[in-house]
């Protein structure tokens, strides 16, 4: 039985790579998968067609820790040292000088 790609849904190849559909275009005839480390790629649906029908391709379970693929960080919600967004003096230094009248015309 062959696996129909369905977004969101992930698929694992005979070799055990498994990959999540993120993409289908049915007027270019692709489907854009993305795999666990993050790799982005496309796949003729013809070529899906024929893994699928051959056991290649087949359903499988979502891995546990599904951040793999997208790269998240407990730490990626803070901001970085010299950000400027640590406080009010550091995002107000970034404004030093600026004369709100050297603004062109076409931008006021």
């Amino acid at each position: 039985m062959s696996a129909q790609p369905e977004i969101g849904s992930w698929y694992s190849l005979r070799g055990g790579e498994r990959f999540e559909v993120v993409a289908i275009d049915e007027d270019d005839g692709t489907i854009e998968i993305q795999t666990y480390d993050g790799t982005v790629e496309e796949m003729d649906m013809e070529d899906w067609e024929a893994q699928s029908a051959s056991g290649e391709i087949e359903g499988a379970d979502a891995p546990e820790d599904w951040s793999g693929s997208v790269d998240v960080d407990d730490e990626d919600d803070s901001p970085s040292p010299n950000s400027g967004y640590e406080g009010d003096s550091q995002l107000s230094a970034g404004y030093e000088g600026l004369d709100i009248f050297d603004i062109p015309d076409q931008f006021r």
